[in-house]
């Protein structure tokens, strides 16, 4: 198994960096469907297009990566029915991801799409990567989190304005907490027993780790 990569402490000082380390704790962990909104197009069995980013280039790298926080699941997916993905920076905790070195404006294509908003305009990265925060909108997946850099590139993440202990959690579907796991496991960083405990934790008690686990086989 490959190790996970330790998270130096920020905040960044460059703040127009040509590239950053987009950190996906969500279906993003899954390099297949990270690539939709790279190259556009649609998920197998998914329901939403893609444009895909300007930059159509894979990441040059992914690695595994722990966030301080937790993971926690809130709202209701169009595209997979039950709850999403969330990352709470504040709550005490780890949230697995994978860390995708793509440029600056990959990843602001990427957010982008997140955010159900065009592609095709970069970011001002200037206030998450001094500050560690910043906010681009009151809705989920609008705040963006730079929770340190790795190897002198910066971490970016985007989540919710709140809480998890603030808003009403959301049951996540089966077909995305198997994405999510395939995800996880494809980093090569943690193993399935370790990878579907967490996901279940995430899911409040909805989930079992049994449960998650068979999804795995099923």
């Amino acid at each position: 198994m490959s190790a996970t990569r330790a998270i130096g402490p920020g905040p960044h000082l460059d703040l127009t960096p040509s590239q950053v380390w987009y950190c996906s704790y969500g279906s993003n962990t899954h390099l297949d469907r990270l690539a939709q909104y790279i190259l556009g197009g649609r998920h197998s069995g998914g329901t939403r297009t893609y444009p895909g980013c300007r930059d159509r280039a894979l990441p040059s790298a992914s690695v595994p990566v722990e966030l301080p926080g937790v993971l926690y699941f809130a709202t209701t997916s169009p595209v997979w029915g039950g709850g999403r993905a969330f990352h709470d920076p504040d709550t005490a905790g780890r949230t697995l991801a994978r860390a995708h070195l793509v440029s600056a404006s990959q990843f602001a294509d990427i957010a982008a799409q997140e955010m159900y908003r065009q592609p095709g305009t970069d970011l001002d990265l200037a206030e998450a990567l001094s500050r560690g925060r910043a906010s681009l909108g009151d809705g989920r997946y609008e705040t963006l989190v730079c929770p340190g850099q790795l190897d002198g590139v910066p971490l970016l993440t985007f989540t919710a304005p709140w809480r998890a202990a603030d808003v009403a959690p959301t049951v996540p579907s089966a077909p995305y907490l198997r994405h999510l796991a395939a995800g996880l496991l494809e980093a090569g960083a943690w193993d399935a027993d370790a990878v579907c405990a967490y996901l279940a934790a995430g899911a409040a008690g909805h989930w079992s780790a049994a449960a998650v686990r068979a999804l795995l086989t099923g």
